[in-house]
């Protein structure tokens, strides 16, 4: 991890682990990082203290290290519990494209509450910025980063023919498989080139319309983790959208920091989302039980 990366995600998850804290003491934090990347370079402590000291005047060691030690959460099926992905596309972060703030509120196994916060994603408006917040049973609304403006309520691209539709995927091949995405869009008659784009930021495309559906296809024995979905599946559904595996199975948020119960994602208006997990039956086989 560089030093930049390493001083930014743990920057971010202090600040919402404090604001977390204050908002809702005791409540437990299952965070993408810990405190473990303080000792590994000095300068990474010496780095976060100085940017954290700019947005928080007075924050001492012992406190940042009792902010990211109160992230490790394991989860689980019962109670209410926290998911945070601090800075969600650290590569798209870094190179100045796409990346987000991911922040879920798990209550007994479900995901209730879903916040993805996008700096760099453009808007209809030709501003920079939104913020997409999602509620169980209230809709997925968008406002503009800076607040100035009335939230305006997003839904998923009215659709019935998936050979219109156009697909989103990572930007980056390694975190998931294009040819197999590529593959699975031919199944299904899809002629229009994929949008690829680093983060969650993808499921905010798909909650307001800009794509209808988001393919995310693991490499052979990966395993999602559930920070980097817990906020962007609520937001699609609470759209209009459904999320599954590429099985057609919902995700499973009770069995730890990964879902081990599922494989890969898909993300699509409900009118299309069945023929978009045929599609990729199709194409992948049967899961390995």
């Amino acid at each position: 991890m560089t030093r930049e990366r390493a001083v930014a995600d743990l920057g971010s998850q202090v600040l919402v682990s404090l604001a977390l804290d204050e908002a809702f003491p005791g409540d437990p934090i299952m965070g993408e990082e810990d405190a473990t990347a303080l000792g590994a370079e000095p300068a990474i402590r010496i780095g976060l203290a100085g940017h954290l000291g700019a947005v928080r005047p007075g924050l001492d060691d012992a406190t940042i290290e009792r902010a990211l030690g109160r992230c490790g959460s394991a989860g689980g099926a019962t109670g209410r519990w926290w998911t945070l992905d601090p800075v969600d596309g650290t590569k798209g972060f870094l190179r100045g494209g796409q990346y987000a703030i991911a922040l879920a509120l798990v209550v007994e196994g479900e995901v209730v509450l879903g916040v993805l916060g996008c700096p760099n994603l453009e808007r209809a408006d030709g501003r920079t910025g939104s913020v997409f917040v999602a509620e169980r049973g209230r809709g997925t609304w968008e406002l503009a980063l800076d607040g100035d403006e009335t939230p305006e309520r997003v839904t998923v691209a009215r659709i019935s023919d998936p050979s219109a539709a156009r697909y989103a995927e990572s930007l980056e091949a390694a975190h998931s498989v294009q040819d197999e995405a590529a593959r699975i869009a031919e199944r299904l008659g899809i002629t229009m080139p994929p949008l690829r784009l680093d983060s969650q930021a993808k499921y905010g495309l798909v909650a307001r319309g800009d794509a209808s559906i988001y393919l995310r296809i693991p490499h052979a024995g990966y395993v999602e983790s559930v920070w980097d979905h817990a906020a962007g599946s609520i937001v699609v559904e609470e759209a209009g959208g459904v999320v599954s595996d590429a099985d057609g199975a919902l995700l499973d948020w009770t069995v730890g920091r990964r879902l081990t119960r599922n494989r890969g994602i898909i993300a699509a208006p409900a009118a299309i989302h069945d023929a978009v997990v045929a599609a990729a039956r199709s194409v992948l086989g049967a899961a390995t039980p």
